[in-house]
């Protein structure tokens, strides 16, 4: 059985790899991807909350709800109260962008904006994080 710190790393290999489309994604020519961009974002930071909840060792239930994982985070660092907002605004790109006709589609400023959140997130869990 793989111990806490193997299963973290997993998480963050996953989460780097969602980082890795968005970015090479919004560079597509001539039309890029945008909800795919916006996809692999969210999942880059709901990756990333759950590595920090492994970590502390708080169980987590399915969900893409990235206020519900960072409420959670606060309960142990209330630090985290401090992303809740960007978390929120990543939400709705977990399910409804994967569909037709539930989200509008979202525009070029819009994906990189949730790749600079997705970043923000990274960088605030990597500084939670053990070295």
């Amino acid at each position: 059985m793989k111990d806490k710190s193997d299963i973290v790393k997993a998480w963050i290999r996953k989460a780097e790899n969602d980082l890795i489309n968005a970015t090479n994604s919004i560079n597509i020519k001539p039309k890029p991807p945008l909800d795919t961009v916006c996809f692999h974002a969210q999942q880059c930071a709901e990756k990333y909350l759950k590595a920090y909840l492994v970590q502390c060792g708080i169980n987590f239930e399915k969900t893409h709800d990235l206020g519900e994982l960072v409420l959670l985070a606060a309960k142990v660092d209330g630090d985290f109260q401090e992303i809740i907002d960007i978390s929120e605004k990543l939400t709705d790109y977990a399910v409804d962008i994967r569909y037709p006709l539930l989200l509008e589609e979202p525009t070029e400023e819009e994906a990189r904006e949730t790749i600079e959140m997705a970043e923000k997130i990274k960088e605030f869990v990597l500084s939670k994080l053990p070295r």
